[in-house]
């Protein structure tokens, strides 16, 4: 967290550095990566921060929630060099391990729509989710995933379940004699039925002591 901090003052400098003519705005990405790292402490710039991030999930569209291309983490080389951030092991997109595991450690689930219905025809299971990653040099984008198959905390940021799931791993001549538990899987609602619904974004994000705080906005 020192390091966070030492990074955040180069940042300001490096900014004000840059546009000398116009008076400083902290950017809003600084505050919430600073805010993110500190837990979101109760505070008028982390409460605008937490509030900023939640607009940019809240559809449509769904936006980075952490958009650090608009704080300026870059240091230049010689301002490195004089507050001492030659060795600070900057990667591709900028940014030191310690900041890219912040910016990495925000998991973001968009469950486009999730069903699971049974009918005539058997059962029918719709998972339109992604999950937005950051890639090495910093960029933003969708990939496939999965509300069922995905982690047991977004069951939880939705107010659904989690589930176990069995097959048989010994059969005898005419049915099953033991079952094992494979796998969990994540189901919509809360009660004991196999039917539900869910539109919205789930994203949880962790502070430096290692503590999580979930958000989600159903539409």
């Amino acid at each position: 967290m020192r390091k966070l901090k030492m990074i955040a003052g180069a940042m300001v400098t490096a900014a004000s550095l840059a546009a000398p003519q116009t008076a400083a705005a902290y950017p809003i990405d600084c505050a919430i990566l600073l805010c993110l790292a500190g837990g979101f402490p109760p505070s008028a710039e982390c409460g605008a921060a937490k509030a900023e991030m939640i607009r940019r999930i809240t559809p449509w569209p769904v936006e980075p929630p952490l958009q650090l291309w608009n704080c300026p983490l870059s240091v230049p080389a010689e301002l490195a060099a004089a507050i001492g951030m030659v060795d600070a092991g900057l990667g591709p997109d900028g940014l030191n391990d310690e900041v890219r595991g912040y910016r990495d450690g925000v998991e973001i689930y968009h469950i486009q729509s999730y069903y699971r219905r049974n009918g005539r025809d058997g059962e029918t299971v719709v998972d339109n989710t992604v999950r937005g990653v950051y890639d090495q040099n910093g960029n933003f984008s969708w990939v496939r995933a999965s509300y069922e198959r995905g982690p047991d905390w977004l069951a939880g940021a939705v107010g659904g379940r989690t589930i176990p799931i069995t097959e048989c791993v010994s059969w005898g001549r005419d049915d099953c004699r033991r079952y094992e538990i494979v796998r969990y899987e994540n189901r919509a609602g809360g009660g004991g039925g196999m039917f539900g619904n869910l539109r919205g974004v789930a994203i949880r994000t962790k502070d430096y002591e290692g503590n999580y705080t979930v958000e989600y906005v159903s539409y």
